[in-house]
Parts: structure tokens; sequence; C-alpha cells
């Protein structure tokens, strides 16, 4: 199985996301652009795992306790120019969701887990491969509270990048 830990987000916020993606799909010349369903925050990425991996990631993911937070969505930018440009919306960096992430990955390092050694910059994707000749820009701040981080597991359905939702954690009052 190919796993990451994520943000999942509400439907309001990703309306939201849509509306930007679609702003940026229409002053581009191309690009591969997120579904609206695939829409999250990774906080850490797996890879291929087995189930007793998973396992052990669920078990890392209940050994770490945060209260509920707000994330704001504040910014699109991109990583990289040209025909290889991943044009993203920018997360505000609070220190909750920083000591989450760390936390997290910790304890799955901890557990045996070879993780991404790059500084965490969050974000959310809107399209991979895009071609535009726009530049980043802010846009009004969004967002929600965040009460719960997932374990989600990536695969090609038909052809079609699918994100399922496998474990759940929840904050300490998320419910």
């Amino acid at each position: 199985m190919r796993l990451f830990i994520a943000i999942n987000l509400n439907d309001e916020t990703k309306n939201a996301l849509i509306a930007l993606r679609d702003e940026l799909r229409s002053r581009a010349e191309r690009g591969g652009f997120s579904h609206q369903e695939n829409l999250h925050l990774t906080l850490a990425f797996l890879g291929e795992c087995s189930a007793k991996q998973a396992d052990f990631a669920a078990t890392v993911m209940d050994s770490i306790n945060f209260e509920p937070f707000d994330m704001l969505v504040e910014r699109v930018g991109r990583f990289g120019r040209g025909s290889e440009a991943v044009w993203w919306a920018g997360i505000r960096e609070s220190n909750p969701l920083i000591e989450l992430q760390r936390s997290l990955t910790g304890g799955l390092a901890a557990a045996g887990f070879a993780l991404d050694t790059k500084k965490f910059s969050p974000h959310i994707t809107l399209g991979r491969r895009v071609v535009t000749d726009c530049d980043p820009w802010r846009i009004e701040a969004f967002g929600e509270t965040v009460r719960k981080i997932d374990l989600m597991k990536s695969e090609r359905i038909d052809g079609e990048l699918t994100y399922t939702m496998i474990y759940t954690k929840h904050s300490r009052t998320g419910r």
C-alpha cells in the first residue's frame, strides 16, 4: 500500500480551493489539476508499506496528542518553473501545525519509517506540470479548524488517482 498521513479538508475549504484551482487553470496553457476529493495537506509521506507498517503508523498516530487548531490558506505559489511546475495553496505556518507535524514525523522515524528530510512546507497541491505565465499571488485567508488527522491509501482505480482514509486519529477534544 502507498500511504501518507494527512489533514483532510471540509467541503467549504475544498470549495474555496477549487475556486483557486479554477482561476489557475483559466490562466494556464496546460497542466494536471487536482480533483476536489483529493485535496488535502500531507503531514508525512510513508510510501510503499505493508499492512504491519500501516498498523505501526496508526499506533504512532495514536501516541500524538493535539488540541484542535485553526489552519489558514493564505497564498498561491509554485515549486519549479515551466512544464515541471507544481502549483499549490500555501498554509500559514502556525505553532500547533508545525508541532503536530514534528511530533508525527519524530514518532514515525523512531518506529523505523524512512521519511523525507526536507523542511516541512505546508501546502495543498492545486496542479502539477502547470504551464502558465502568471506569478504566485496572495489571497484573502480562509481555512478551518483541524480536529483530526487521517492515514490515507493512494492508488489508481480505473486510471484515476484515488485516496482512501484507512485510519483516523482525533484531537483530544476533536469529536
